[in-house]
This record gives structure tokens, C-alpha cells and sequence, in this order.
């Protein structure tokens, strides 16, 4: 098998993927916890450097250059200066704005964190700070943006709704993305927002909620395969998906498709060092595997690859298809040395 989607990925050509979603600009403060400072009971951070890195959305669009797929970017940023760092941090790696939007009522989500360390220690995360707005686009900026996306649609292979519920995802924006994609043959791939009701999603060719997002829609608990296939099931039939993709962590992927079939596709054990960016990358994957046509158990065993690599990094990572390629080879010799060690085992005790 490991054969196989190598040759899956070292054939991909560059698909053309819009994605649509809640832009995060990640802003880190790394510095020297020197001391408590005389003004008040806190720790005197003392500034060494400053790092900016992608988030949400604006993330999965990194990935997919990382994967060499061609990216188009549609959502909205505030008319500020993180606006315009999130728009030319887009722009370097190689990302269409064309799409994304100025919202003048908004400030562009961002999350400043502050990093200290001290006496040589691990760095840890001490402050978070969160400017943001959570109201939905108003009707002016919703229309605008739509007259953005729609006549984008035909030309790209497939449509990725990455929402993290800042605001853009309204129901209205995402019912008729997905109406004339579908209606124009692209597959819509949705990773949802955590909340009880997904209607918005309805009509999407599938979705890839994590363990605990599949259960709070379905008011389940989610212990095992068995629970994911139906949840799975009912997610399937409420919202007239073709698949979906119910990611477990550790156990792997749950596959469920509308003819009533279910698979599962369990994933190899890792050294779990941060599970940041895990998602964004399944997402990535397999919009970039649904527009090249792969089928769901090869999206579903790839989607266990780059999540798995993912989380055995520190911080959010873009992989790239040489470190895919990389992964299902050792995999590949994995299984080549249990082979053998099976058959020495069977041999002596024949003997």
C-alpha cells in the first residue's frame, strides 16, 4: 500500500485550490523572564525577538504551498497593519489574495502570545492576548466577498472551508459557495467549527471533524469507531454529505460514506510532541488528494500521514511532499523487516 501512495503523491501535478475561511495571524513575543517587576506582581518580560506565523484558515493555505498546490485565499482582514503583514506573509509564500477582502468594521483576528523562559529553561507561553470579532460579515461585506469567490470557483479543483467561527463562515456565504461548486463539479471539503449545529455545512462533499468536534454535534461520546460510524452516519444523512471524515487522533481515521458504507483506517504510533496545526494539515491533505480524484481510503490513509508527521513537531509546520514520500517509505520498511521477522519466527518454530 505504501507503494501505492507514493506513487499518488509523486504524480500530483499543482492543483488549483480556493480556500475560504476565517484568516489568524499569530503574533509571538519570545523574551528572558528576568525577574517580578516593582509595578506589580508579574513577571518583567524582557523582549528578544518577535515571530509572525499564519493561522486558521490563512494556515491551511500555507500547507497547501508547502504541498505545491495553487492557492487562492478568500476571506477578510481588518484595514490595519496586521491586515497588511497577514496579506504580505500570504504574497511571500506564494498565495492569490486577489480574494480576500478589506472589512473596515473589523480588526484582523490576531493572537499575540507572549513567550518567556528563564535560567536556560524551556521556553513557556505566559500571556495570551486575542483581538478579534466573532459578529458575523455584515450583509455589504458578505456580498462583496461572495462577488469575489463565485466567479473563482470554475477555475480552481476544489474549495476548502477552513472555519474557526471568527465570522466569515456565515451560513448565507457558505450555502451559496457550496450551491455553485457543486453545481460546477468542484468538491467543497469542510474542517467546521466546534458548535451543535452544523446546517451551515449542508450540501459540502464532506468534512473533517476531529474526535471531540463530531462529538459535541451529535451530542455523542466518541469513544471508539464503533461511536465514530455513527456519528458519522448521522452527520452524513442530517446534511446530504458524500463522505466524511471523522479524525480520531491516535486510533486514525473513521470513513463514512452516503451509500452506508464505513471503514476505518487505524494510524501507526507516534511521538506526540504538539498537536498544533494537526488539523489544518488533515484538511490540507485531503483537499489537495480530493483535487487530484484520489478515493476516500487513499485521502483517509494520507490524511494519517501528514497528521501524524504534524504532530511530531514542535509548533505548526508546512510538510512537504518529499517529507510525505520520506514517511511512507520508512513505513514501507517497516513493514518489510515485520515480514521477515514473521517468517524467521514461523521457520524455527517449524523446525
Amino acid at each position: 500500500m505504501s507503494y501505492h501512495l507514493i506513487d499518488l503523491v509523486q504524480s500530483l501535478d499543482a492543483p488549483r485550490i480556493l480556500v475560504l475561511g476565517d484568516l489568524i495571524l499569530d503574533r509571538y513575543l519570545w523574551g528572558n523572564a528576568e525577574r517580578i517587576s516593582q509595578e506589580a506582581p508579574v513577571i518583567l518580560l524582557r523582549e528578544e525577538k518577535q515571530e509572525l506565523r499564519l493561522g486558521g484558515a490563512a494556515n491551511v493555505a500555507n500547507m497547501l504551498r508547502g504541498l505545491d498546490a495553487k492557492v487562492t485565499m478568500a476571506g477578510v482582514v481588518g484595514d490595519d497593519r496586521d491586515g497588511e503583514d497577514m496579506i504580505a506573509a500570504l504574497k511571500a509564500v506564494g498565495v492569490d489574495c486577489s480574494t480576500i477582502l478589506t472589512d473596515r468594521t473589523r480588526p484582523t483576528t490576531t493572537k499575540q502570545r507572549l513567550i518567556g523562559h528563564a535560567q536556560h529553561r524551556h521556553p513557556h507561553q505566559m500571556l495570551r492576548v486575542d483581538r478579534e470579532s466573532r459578529e458575523p460579515l455584515e450583509l455589504i461585506y458578505a456580498t462583496q466577498l461572495l462577488d469575489r469567490i463565485i466567479g473563482q470557483i470554475s477555475q480552481h479543483d476544489a474549495v476548502l472551508i477552513s472555519d474557526y467561527a471568527k465570522g466569515v463562515c456565515t451560513p448565507e456565504v457558505l450555502k451559496r459557495v457550496i450551491e455553485v461548486a457543486r453545481d460546477a463539479g468542484k468538491p467543497v471539503i469542510v474542517d467546521p467549527a466546534p458548535m451543535d449545529d452544523y446546517s451551515r455545512y449542508a450540501g459540502a462533499t464532506a468534512m473533517t471533524p476531529n474526535r471531540t468536534e463530531t462529538g459535541k454535534a451529535t451530542e455523542r461520546n466518541i469513544r471508539n469507531y464503533t461511536d465514530a460510524f455513527a456519528a458519522g452516519r448521522q452527520l452524513v444523512n442530517q446534511l446530504g454529505l458524500d463522505r466524511i471524515f471523522v479524525t480520531l487522533d491516535k486510533d486514525g481515521v473513521a470513513v463514512v460514506r452516503a451509500d452506508g458504507t464505513s471503514e476505518s483506517f487505524p494510524t501507526r504510533q507516534r511521538e506526540v510532541y504538539d498537536i498544533t496545526g494537526a488539523g489544518d494539515m488533515v484538511l490540507a491533505t485531503i483537499g489537495l488528494g480530493a483535487a487530484a480524484g484520489w478515493d476516500d481510503a487513499d485521502l483517509a490513509r494520507m490524511a494519517n500521514i501528514s497528521g501524524g508527521l504534524e504532530v511530531e513537531q514542535v509548533g505548526v509546520v508546512c510538510l512537504s511532499r518529499d517529507e510525505l514520500v520520506r514517511d511512507l517509505l520508512q513505513e514501507r520498511s517497516r513493514d518489510e523487516n515485520k515480514t521477515y521477522e514473521l517468517e524467521f519466527v514461523s521457520r524455527h518454530v517449524q523446525a
